[in-house]
C-alpha cells in the first residue's frame, strides 16, 4: 500500500513511496502527528543518484521487520536533498556536532517540533563488524531513550538549537576588517593540506575541489604571487597536479566524458557512480581556466568531453539540464561503466584490443574488481590519436549492452545558473562560438520558465505543468553571477545583448536583497522566513557546500555590479560581506574558496574593454592566451580615428587608443 510520499513529484520521494515506512513528506502533518503522539521525528535525506542512500533504502527501508520497528516508535520524513537543500544543510551542520560523519543518506533524530538531539548517515540493517551499529539497534535504542530519558534529549536539541544559530554570525568586529594579506595566508593553509602523492587537497575519500582551485588561479594573477617565486611555483604545482591526477583517474568517465561525484580512494581511482550536473559545471568552468593559465592539451579534452557528454545525456529537448545519473543499476553499481579484457578481445580481436586495454589500464585481472576493470588514462599519451576516438566507441558499444543507469529529470535551477557560467568559461577559454550559444540559449529558457511574474525564482521545474515555487538564496545569486559573467562576452555573439543581462543580474539581486538579508547582522539567510523552518532555525550558510554559497555568490555578484553600474549601495554591499568572511579566512579557508576567489579579483582588479565589433573575434583571440582575469567587453560606439578605449577599475584609465594586442597585454 502506497504511503504518504505517493503524490510527491521527486523521484527520490516516489523510489520511496511503495515502501512497509509510513513515510510523510516535510511539512505540517507529519510535526502535528508527532506532537499528537508524542514520538520523536525521523528525518531522513538523501538524493535519487546517491549511492548508499539506494543500498540503505533496499536493505532497510524495504524491510518489513524494519519498518514496524520504524512505524512504531517514530514518525518518519522523507526528504529529497536536492529538492530542499535549506533542510539538508541544516541538519548536515547540526550533525556534525554530534561528532558524526555527516553525508548522504543523512538522519537526523528529533524532538517532535524538529529540532535534532542526534543523528548519523548510513547504517547497515546488520553488525558488518566496521564498528557502525545496525540500524534496528540504533532504532531502539533511541527510542527507550526518548521514553525514559526525554529530558536529556531536550537539553541535547536546545544546544544544538543555540549553535546553529551561533554559527550565523560572522563574528567579526569593527575591530576586525578585511585585510588582503588574509588572502596570503589562506593560500598558505591550503596548499599545506595538498597531496604531494595524488593530488588533492584532503585524505580519501576525495571530492574534486573547483573553489579551491579557482581560488589558487585567481590570486596566482596577483602581482605579490607573480613576484613571489615560492607561491606561485607552489600554486602551479598543486592546481596542475590536482587537475591532471583527476584527468587521468577514474573520476573521470573516460569513455562518455564527465566527471563522477568523488573518489573513495586517494590516487582518484575508483569513485562513487553518481554524476551530478553540479559538478561537471563547476569543473568545465575550472578546467577551462586551467587551460588559459597552462595550455595543457588534457584540459582541452577534458572540458570538451564534458560538454559532449552534458549535451547527450543531461539536456532536455525542450530546454534545461537534468539533475543527475543515479549510481546503481539492476547490475549493481558501477557495472555500467567497467570493461572485461575478454569482453573487448572477443569483440575486436587480440592486436586492437591490446593496445586498447593498455591505453586505457584494463587488464585480464581488473584494475579495481576481480576481472572487472574502470578505463583509467596513461599519464604517457595526453594527445590521444585517432584510434583511440575510435577506441571509445569500441568500448561505449560494450556499455550500450547492459542496463543504463537511472537519469533524475528534475532541472535545479542553481544548478542550471552554473552550466550557464560553464559554458560561458569554456567559450572564452577555446574561441568557441557554438559554446557561447549554448549559454545564451540556456539562460533563455531559464528566463522564460524559471522567473515568476519578474518577481519570483522557481527553484526546480520538474515538467512543463509542475514546478516548485519555493526558492532559495543560490538559486537568486548564482544565477546573478551567472548572468553578470555571461554578458562579460555576450556581445561577441548577440549584438547589445551585455547591457540586458547586467540588468537582469540587477533586477535577481535587488530580489536576493529584499528577500533573503539579515537586517540586524551581516550575511543573507539561505531561505525565506516560513512557517516551519528545519530544526526551529532560519539559517545563513557561509561556507561552500557541493556548490558556492549563496554568500559567496553574492560577494562577485556585488562588486561586479558596483563595478558594471556605480551604485554605491552595491560597494558597501561587499564591504560588509567581505568582513563577514573575515573569520572564516582564518580558520577555515578551505570551506570559502569562492569567497576568496571574488575577494582576490576584486583586489586584482576588473576591467572593461570598449571595442570596434569588427575586431571582436581578434580580441577574444588574445583573451584566451592569457590566464583568467575579470573582463568586460562591451560594444560602443567611438570616435573614428579611436577603435578602442580601455576603462580600468584600479587604475582609473579611459580613452586610450590601442591595438587588440597592446589593449590585452595592458589588462592583463
Amino acid at each position: 500500500m502506497p504511503n504518504q510520499l505517493v503524490n510527491e513529484p521527486s523521484l527520490y520521494l516516489k523510489q520511496h513511496c511503495n515502501q512497509p515506512v509510513d513515510w510523510y513528506p516535510w511539512g505540517e502533518a507529519a510535526f502535528s502527528l508527532a506532537h499528537k503522539m508524542d514520538k520523536p521525528v525521523l528525518i531522513s535525506i538523501g538524493y535519487s543518484a546517491c549511492h548508499w542512500c539506494n543500498k540503505m533504502s533496499a536493505e532497510s527501508f524495504s524491510d518489513s521487520y524494519i519498518a514496524s520497528i520504524m512505524n512504531r516508535h517514530f514518525v518518519c520524513i522523507k526528504v529529497d536533498r536536492e529538492e530542499r537543500p535549506d533542510i539538508d544543510q541544516t541538519y548536515l551542520e547540526a550533525i556534525h556536532m554530534f561528532n558524526q560523519s555527516a553525508g548522504w543518506p543523512l538522519h537526523a533524530f528529533c524532538l517532535p517540533d524538529g529540532r535534532p538531539f542526534w543523528g548519523g548517515t548510513y547504517f547497515p540493517k546488520e553488525d558488518n563488524d566496521h564498528g557502525i551499529a545496525p540500524w534496528p539497534q540504533v532504532l531502539m535504542r533511541i527510542s527507550e531513550h526518548y521514553k525514559r530519558k526525554k529530558e536529556e534529549l531536550i537539553e541535547n536539541a536546545k544546544n544544538v538549537v543555540g549553535n546553529l544559530i551561533h554559527s550565523n554570525n560572522a563574528n567579526s568586529s569593527n575591530d576586525e576588517r578585511w585585510n588582503n594579506h588574509q588572502l596570503l595566508d589562506s593560500v598558505k593553509l591550503i596548499c599545506e593540506s595538498y597531496d604531494e602523492k595524488n593530488g588533492g587537497f584532503s585524505p580519501a575519500p576525495k571530492f574534486p575541489s573547483p573553489m579551491k582551485i579557482d581560488f589558487l588561479m585567481a590570486i596566482r594573477e596577483s602581482q605579490t604571487v607573480k613576484n613571489s617565486k615560492s607561491i606561485s611555483e607552489k600554486i602551479d604545482h598543486s592546481v596542475q597536479n590536482t587537475l591532471l591526477k583527476m584527468a587521468r583517474g577514474g573520476i573521470q568517465d573516460h569513455i562518455e566524458g564527465g566527471f563522477f561525484r568523488y573518489s573513495v580512494d586517494a590516487e582518484w581511482r575508483l569513485p562513487h557512480f553518481e554524476k551530478m550536473l553540479y559538478d561537471n559545471a563547476l569543473l568545465i568552468s575550472t578546467y577551462s581556466k586551467a587551460y588559459q593559465t597552462f595550455s595543457h592539451p588534457l584540459f582541452k579534452e577534458v572540458v570538451s568531453n564534458t560538454i559532449s557528454w552534458v549535451l547527450s545525456n543531461m539536456k532536455d529537448s525542450e530546454g534545461g539540464y537534468y539533475s543527475s545519473v543515479h549510481s546503481d543499476t539492476s547490475d549493481g553499481e558501477g557495472e555500467y561503466y567497467f570493461v572485461k579484457y575478454q569482453s573487448l578481445i572477443d569483440l575486436i580481436g587480440d592486436k586492437k584490443g591490446t593496445q586498447i586495454a593498455n591505453f586505457f589500464g584494463i587488464t585480464p585481472d581488473g584494475n579495481v574488481r576481480e576481472g572487472k576493470s574502470l578505463p583509467l588514462r596513461s599519464e604517457n599519451l595526453d594527445i590521444e590519436p585517432k584510434e583511440i576516438i575510435e577506441a571509445r566507441k569500441v568500448i561505449l558499444s560494450l556499455r550500450q549492452e547492459k542496463v543504463k543507469p537511472l537519469l533524475d529529470t528534475k532541472k535545479i535551477t542553481a544548478w542550471n545558473a552554473l552550466l550557464v557560467r560553464g559554458f560561458t568559461d569554456a567559450a572564452r577559454a577555446f574561441n568557441r562560438k557554438d559554446w557561447l550559444d549554448l549559454a545564451w540559449d540556456l539562460n533563455e529558457w531559464m528566463n522564460n520558465n524559471l522567473l515568476l511574474n519578474d518577481q519570483n525564482v522557481i527553484s526546480i521545474f520538474y515538467s512543463e505543468h509542475e514546478k516548485s515555487e519555493r526558492s532559495y538564496l543560490d538559486d537568486y545569486a548564482i544565477w546573478a553571477e551567472s548572468l553578470l559573467n555571461l554578458s562579460s562576452i555576450s556581445d561577441w555573439n548577440y549584438s547589445n545583448s551585455s547591457t540586458l543581462l547586467i540588468k537582469r543580474a540587477n533586477q535577481l539581486t535587488k530580489l536576493a536583497i529584499n528577500k533573503f538579508k539579515d537586517k540586524q547582522a551581516s550575511g543573507f539567510f539561505f531561505q525565506k522566513d516560513e512557517v516551519i523552518s528545519p530544526a526551529t532555525v532560519r539559517k545563513k550558510f557561509w561556507y561552500d557546500n557541493a556548490i558556492p554559497s549563496g554568500n559567496s555568490s553574492l560577494l562577485r555578484v556585488f562588486s561586479t555590479l558596483f563595478y558594471l553600474t556605480g551604485e554605491n549601495s552595491y560597494l558597501e554591499e561587499f564591504q560588509n560581506m567581505m568582513n563577514g568572511f573575515f573569520k572564516f579566512s582564518l580558520s577555515a579557508p578551505h570551506g570559502i574558496g569562492h569567497a576568496l576567489s571574488s575577494i582576490s579579483e576584486n583586489a586584482i582588479g576588473i576591467s572593461t574593454c570598449q571595442y570596434n565589433s569588427i575586431d571582436m573575434d581578434e580580441i577574444i583571440k588574445m583573451i584566451a592566451k592569457f590566464p583568467y582575469r575579470p573582463l568586460y567587453l562591451k560594444k560602443e560606439s567611438v570616435e573614428k580615428n579611436e577603435k578602442y578605449s580601455t576603462l580600468f577599475v584600479n587604475e582609473k584609465e579611459l580613452g586610450k587608443s590601442l591595438n587588440p594586442a597592446e589593449l590585452i597585454k595592458k589588462i592583463f
